[in-house]
């Protein structure tokens, strides 16, 4: 409580919540559902399934590129970085590929020095 609300003795009712700043999704739902198309391909669930997370291979630079290939112009899409975190968002969570060992040539046998004199 401030100083007048004790003097007057009425309460002001401060809702800052309502305050927030609207998310790119509520601005423009139809980007959401152009980045969720683009994202159900690519994207799975965990194997074992113990959480709700939608795994992917695909960036946000990736998703970015591809609302642009869409006919999206770049004035009206967000940063990547926004992008980013509409996907943070939306759980999907981007996984690592693992990457292919370089195989290494297979060590042939030594040819070990007679010293005995068999």
């Amino acid at each position: 409580m401030g100083i007048n609300e004790l003097q007057t003795g009425i309460a002001c009712v401060n809702d800052i919540s309502a305050r927030l700043k609207p998310t790119t999704e509520e601005k423009n739902p139809k980007l959401l559902a152009e980045i969720r198309a683009i994202m159900e391909p690519h994207s799975e669930n965990e194997s074992s399934l113990r959480t709700t997370l939608l795994y992917t291979n695909m960036t946000a630079r990736a998703v970015y590129d591809a609302l642009i290939e869409k006919g999206w112009t770049a004035e009206s899409l967000p940063t990547v970085r926004t992008i980013s975190n509409i996907l943070i968002r939306q759980d999907y969570r981007l996984r690592t590929v693992a990457k292919t060992k370089v195989q290494k040539k297979p060590q042939k046998p030594m040819q070990s020095l007679k010293t005995s004199g068999r």
